[in-house]
């Protein structure tokens, strides 16, 4: 884990995490602050790979991508 970072995608269901920064283009780093997911955001993995990844983000589920998942930088 860089700097005690890790990437999304690797967390396991059930835990909470706090994102720290998106590692992504404007293009999807805007896509995803829409969604609510911005640094200091605290989310919950609902269920992962295979297939999307689920987190619970202030009492919303949201369905991410394995790609997006890797590229959101949580702690």
């Amino acid at each position: 884990m860089k700097g005690g970072f890790m990437p999304l995608s690797m967390v396991n269901p059930g835990e909470e995490v706090t994102l720290m920064a998106i590692h992504a283009g404007y293009g999807l780093q805007s896509r995803l602050f829409s969604m609510g997911l911005s640094p200091g955001v605290k989310m919950k993995v609902v269920k992962g790979a295979p297939g999307p990844l689920v987190v619970l983000v202030r009492d919303t589920r949201l369905a991410l991508g394995c790609g997006m998942a890797h590229k959101i930088m949580v702690r």
